[in-house]
């Protein structure tokens, strides 16, 4: 038996770490000797040392090492041949795994080393030089500016990068990296609710030894990406490195949009967006915004909305949006309430609050119907639906990657009565539009009355706390009231240009516009219409709260002549309000009036 243990413990020194055969060694000797009758009992080589190699493996859950050896003493501590066996064979196992981790690791980082090369070669720094308009002054523009951001290249010879990057752009210049040229790129498209664009570089030498990058998919959580790009602090590229913490909709900053987004724990500073974060090899998102106040917690745009945004453009041209059902819809957690909507216990959903008059689902729903349930998916109270592994998403992101006239398939509740409706889906507008980039401001001037169409960014040049400095009225006609028609705008009196025909109405700025000689105002353009065909002797407006404005029709024109010629304004209306057809522009400045 006890040569049998020896010659065990022998053959595992070939297959054993240098320390341990070592110890082997020693052991065995040791009881080599004891067996010649020698009195040196085993423990002498240190048990210790055999503890230790025990120790040193986590999963050890086997019986003691210390056995019973017979020694004139009494029990020895000693372990056995067959315990020291064990325990070095699962020291030996543990060493493999370490090195076969190591190599493994050594594997990964290759690759994201790889990965990285790659996205080097794609990703371009863009220059932009922009001028955003002047919405109190909407017949000028602001000074112009410069920034910077990041852009990578996908297939087709393109350049994905955010739409922030390149609003209002008057010229745009991009550079590849270790490149000190730089090249003259075109906007191709622009998504701003989902803050993506794509541009094109007509140099065929810029395309030399570039490469593009292909998409990927949704990382989950705790996954490593790397965000390539050009944020602030230095001019060369820049490689930061974050897992993924959380997936859900997420307010997009620059559209006022909820869609889906992914927040990384990388910090996106000024110019990193439109950087590609990297996944393996492929593209996960897109950097393009951050959580003011907190630090390393960034949000990039997931493959699916970029996907969607790239196939409208592909399809049809241009950007088309993403659909919406029109709805205003209230969660319905509470026991009664169900109840009270004859729910069965299985049943779950949300109650339908109200309906856009806009949208196809106006002809189909109705108040107080439940939605059970969108193309099969079912929706829970709280308005969510299943996503991925134990993931939840509300069900408005079903709903936003559908392609415009695309038919949803939604099952309801009506009076206890279930039914399955089609509704068509389509991108809505608000009534009063979010933004207004790449676009030159409507406004139409009348005697000094300048009539411009309520907009968000209109109220924005009131300063960052815009909410409170506003005027209330206009604030919560902006954020509240839905459009009930197509085209239809809300028309203020943005101010009065002071002459002698105005005197006494300048205190009626910042007013909307109701209706003009009794018929209702629709939009900017309406109003245009109304005055320039007046028949009547003179004109009214009468406007919000009750106030009331009458000019003389032919007085007022020849007014209007030099309040344009002293103020400097080139067209007594923008460009978007002349019907070629009718010849509606009145061209002021072809009177030689002096000021």
């Amino acid at each position: 038996m006890l040569g049998t243990s020896v010659r065990a413990l022998r053959r595992l020194c070939s297959s054993s770490s240098v320390s341990s055969i070592n110890l082997i060694k020693d052991y065995t000797n040791k009881v080599t000797a004891t067996a010649r009758g020698t009195s040196i009992c085993t423990c002498t080589i240190g048990a210790a040392k055999v503890e230790d190699i025990a120790a040193s493996s986590s999963s050890c859950s086997s019986e003691p090492l210390n056995s019973e050896a017979h020694n004139e003493n009494g029990p020895c501590p000693c372990p056995s041949v067959a315990a020291v066996h064990v325990h070095l064979l699962r020291n030996n196992n543990k060493i493999r795994r370490r090195r076969l981790g190591d190599r493994r690791n050594n594997k990964r980082s290759t690759t994201d080393k790889d990965a990285i090369e790659l996205a080097l070669d794609s990703v371009v720094k863009i220059f932009t030089v922009s001028s955003s308009p002047n919405y109190f002054l909407p017949w000028q523009n602001k000074s112009q500016r410069e920034s910077m951001g990041s852009g990578f290249v996908i297939p087709g010879k393109k350049i994905l990068t955010n739409a922030h990057v390149v609003a209002d752009h008057t010229f745009v210049l991009v550079r590849k990296h270790g490149s000190p040229a730089k090249y003259r790129a075109q906007v191709r498209a622009v998504g701003h609710e989902c803050d993506l664009a794509i541009l094109s570089v007509e140099s065929e030498e810029f395309w030399n030894g570039v490469n593009s990058l292909e998409l990927g998919d949704i990382p989950f959580l705790q996954e490593a990406v790397a965000v390539v790009g050009y944020p602030q602090g230095g001019d060369n590229i820049s490689v930061t490195k974050g897992v993924v913490s959380r997936v859900e909709p997420t307010q997009y900053v620059h559209g006022a949009t909820q869609l889906m987004a992914i927040q990384i724990d990388a910090a996106i500073n000024p110019g990193n967006s439109g950087g590609p974060a990297i996944m393996g090899n492929k593209v996960a998102g897109v950097a393009f915004q951050n959580l003011s106040g907190a630090e390393n917690i960034g949000y990039i745009i997931p493959v699916p909305v970029i996907k969607h945004f790239i196939a409208g453009v592909e399809e049809s041209g241009k950007y088309v949006g993403f659909c919406s059902l029109g709805l205003s819809c209230q969660p319905i957690e509470n026991v009664q309430l169900r109840n009270h909507f004859r729910m069965h216990p299985e049943m779950t959903g949300v109650l339908v609050s109200k309906i856009s008059p806009l949208s196809d689902a106006y002809k189909v729903l109705k108040k107080d119907d439940i939605i059970l349930a969108f193309d099969g998916v079912p929706v829970a109270n709280d308005g969510t639906v299943p996503f991925r592994n134990r993931e939840r998403i509300t069900f408005d992101h079903l709903v936003s990657m559908k392609k415009p006239n695309e038919t949803a398939v939604v099952r309801v509740l009506r009076d206890g009565e279930e039914y399955e409706i089609n509704i068509t889906l389509q991108p809505l507008q608000p009534l009063v539009p979010v933004h207004q980039f790449d676009k030159l401001p409507s406004y139409y001037i009348f005697a000094g009355l300048v009539f411009v169409p309520l907009t968000q960014p209109y109220l924005h040049e009131y300063g960052e706390d815009w909410y409170n400095t506003s005027p209330r009225r206009l604030c919560e006609s902006a954020l509240r009231e839905p459009p009930k028609r197509a085209g239809e705008q809300l028309v203020i009196l943005s101010q009065v240009l002071m002459d002698d025909i105005n005197a006494g109405y300048e205190r009626l700025a910042e007013l909307q516009v109701k209706k003009v000689n009794g018929i209702e105002v629709e939009n900017l353009k309406h109003i245009c219409q109304l005055v320039e065909n007046c028949s009547k002797e003179s004109v009214r407006f009468d406007l919000d709260d009750d106030r009331v404005i009458v000019l003389n029709h032919s007085l007022a024109k020849v007014a209007t002549s030099k309040i344009l010629k002293c103020h400097r304004i080139p067209s007594a209306m923008s460009n978007d309000l002349i019907d070629k057809q009718s010849n509606l522009q009145t061209q002021y400045l072809a009177q030689e009036l002096i000021c």
